[in-house]
């Protein structure tokens, strides 16, 4: 929520940031070379654009009226020469601006990633995943337009009008006073337009992004949609967003479609003013001429047409400059995880220590009340309890995907802050009730493409757990691909290749959560003696509902509301007929009658 009341704040005043654009272009500091080239077609495509409304002035004047056939000739000529290098320039400055742009959103779309994949878990529970996509995905390739037709862009017409206006006044003051008692309506027709559009594509941007979440919420959760027969319900939600959607757009077309016919009336206004006031001047004084009155024309479009043009260049300028503002404020979340630790350890023997743990995901509530226990290198530890009793935040805790309150966690005596996370993980396995698998081959999922893990290695361990003739039976066998989320494959399978990657990376410490809580029967017991396989000589924890899975660890500890309320093994607790027994009690009858 925090962060939708930020997309939605009030849009400032101001027509342009520079301090978010002098951010903008430190980005730029990398392509000096092509920034330079970029910006010098900008310039001589400025100036080669007054040079054809002199040349043209003086081939009426002086060659068409005087019939000088050969001189004619010559000019011509060179107004192609012209004409040919603003083609080159031209060429260059599209070339090299939208290099530019492509290769700085390169580089913002990298450090955003880089930066989201250092988020604290907390981050991702309150963010919309669809916002996030569009930050990286949409706002960034919008930020590339600043270059290929925001920026230079602008600059090019300002340098053609600065150059066309003093042309102007050059060739006949009077004519360019005319035509410059216009331009000033223009300029606050433009200038008010800009503040608008701001505002309007602010409001665009964030539409697109509440877009983007419905659907992607949607579409991941399009099973609950169907089973719930929620269809009608989304639709007309969905119905709603777009027609929000399709209003942000409206404000922007309803301010296009005021000022561009103004836009385009003006300078045809002031065309008709040069013709009317020059012509009087050839007819009775003769101080003005036919080719002036041409080359005005001529100036008056480059004049105007520009200016007309910034307008809608300034639009996609404000649009690359609104996706960089909400870009950066992403990049300067403070929500990274902290890893001051520094010990990385070559041996980490797996001993694990919880004392006086008090954690809360927020401050209204405590999930974790004070619980201490220990596991001791190579022990088996199971974690049973109620939904909501605190094991997978437990799990949580020990791989550091949130700090703990108060108290202290250890391994190896040795507090898990002291360690250095990156290395703290990757002795630490997870096989989640949930498995996630990424869109790639069986194999990719299994080593998630850690160089070190060879095939050979993997087909070991899967035979050694007793995987390897399911994986060969797929087609493709390990180069299998399970598609987004491994919907190839059923949730038995999934947990099997959870299994595999988990024993693959050889772990210190190995943690089972719920990993056969939603599987048949089949699965279960290839599960069961993957467990055995794997959890053998190595450190394990496993937080299971189904408590006949558990019954050979050597230590069952039970939770309830954030307390530890029982601990030994499972005889030990069925003799002190408490909530261990009546959990077991009752499980096991339901087995039975069953």
């Amino acid at each position: 929520m925090a962060n939708k009341k930020e997309e939605n704040k009030k849009v400032t005043g101001k027509v342009f940031d520079v301090k978010l654009f002098a951010r903008l272009m430190t980005y730029a500091k990398s392509y000096k070379l092509h920034f330079f080239i970029a910006l010098l077609s900008v310039i001589l495509l400025a100036l080669f654009a007054a040079v054809r409304p002199i040349l043209l002035q003086k081939i009426i004047d002086d060659y068409i009226t005087n019939k000088n056939a050969e001189q004619l000739l010559y000019f011509i000529l060179i107004m192609l020469g012209a004409l040919l290098f603003e083609v080159i320039f031209q060429f260059l400055f599209i070339y090299f601006a939208n290099w530019l742009g492509q290769h700085i959103i390169k580089d913002m779309r990298t450090q955003l990633f880089n930066h989201l994949l250092h988020f604290k878990m907390q981050y991702f529970n309150n963010s919309s995943v669809g916002r996030l996509v569009t930050r990286v995905v949409s706002d960034i390739e919008t930020i590339a337009s600043v270059f290929g037709q925001g920026l230079f862009m602008i600059i090019s017409d300002l340098l053609k009008m600065s150059v066309i206006a003093i042309v102007m006044l050059v060739i006949n003051w009077q004519l360019a006073l005319i035509v410059f008692i216009i331009l000033p309506i223009l300029i606050f027709a433009t200038k008010i337009f800009q503040k608008a559009m701001k505002s309007a594509f602010q409001e665009v941007r964030t539409e697109v992004a509440n877009l983007n979440s419905f659907v992607q919420e949607r579409i991941t959760g399009m099973r609950i949609v169907q089973l719930f027969t929620r269809e009608r319900i989304e639709y007309d939600k969905f119905k709603s967003i777009n027609e929000k959607h399709k209003k942000a757009w409206i404000k922007t077309v309803w301010y296009n479609s005021i000022f561009f016919p103004l836009a385009e009336i003006l300078p045809s206004i002031a065309i008709g003013l040069v013709v009317w006031y020059g012509g009087l001047q050839v007819a009775m004084s003769g101080t003005t001429t036919v080719g002036e009155i041409i080359s005005f024309i001529m100036m008056n479009n480059m004049l105007f047409r520009p200016l007309r043009q910034i307008a809608d260049k300034f639009n996609t300028l404000q649009m690359g400059m609104v996706a960089a503002d909400r870009v950066f404020k992403v990049i300067d979340t403070n929500e990274l995880e902290v890893n001051d630790g520094k010990l990385i350890p070559s041996d980490l023997k797996g001993n694990i220590s919880f004392e006086k743990v008090h954690f809360s995901y927020n401050q209204k509530e405590e999930v974790i009340k004070g619980i201490s226990f220990e596991v001791k290198q190579g022990d088996t530890v199971a974690i049973v309890g109620a939904t909501g009793a605190g094991k997978s935040t437990i799990i949580n805790l020990l791989n550091r995907f949130y700090d703990i309150k108060s108290g202290s966690i250890k391994i190896d005596g040795i507090d898990i802050k002291d360690y250095d996370l990156e290395h703290l993980r990757s002795k630490i396995a997870v096989v989640l009730q949930d498995v996630f698998l990424f869109s790639d081959t069986i194999f990719n999922n299994i080593t998630l493409k850690n160089k070190e893990i060879s095939i050979e290695k993997v087909k070991e361990i899967a035979q050694e757990i007793g995987i390897h003739d399911f994986i060969e039976s797929l087609p493709g066998a390990y180069a299998y691909n399970v598609k987004e989320r491994g919907v190839m494959l059923s949730v038995g399978q999934r947990q099997l290749i959870a299994f595999l990657r988990a024993s693959a990376s050889d772990p210190k410490i190995l943690i089972l959560d719920e990993a056969t809580s939603s599987i048949d029967a089949h699965s279960e017991k290839l599960i069961q003696k993957a467990t055995e396989k794997i959890t053998k000589n190595r450190t394990s924890i496993i937080i299971a509902h189904r408590l006949a899975t558990i019954k050979k660890a050597d230590k069952i500890i039970v939770m309830d509301e954030g307390r530890i309320v029982e601990q030994g093994t499972h005889k030990e607790l069925l003799a002190m007929k408490g909530y261990y027994s009546n959990l077991y009690n009752i499980q096991f009858v339901k087995k039975k009658a069953s």
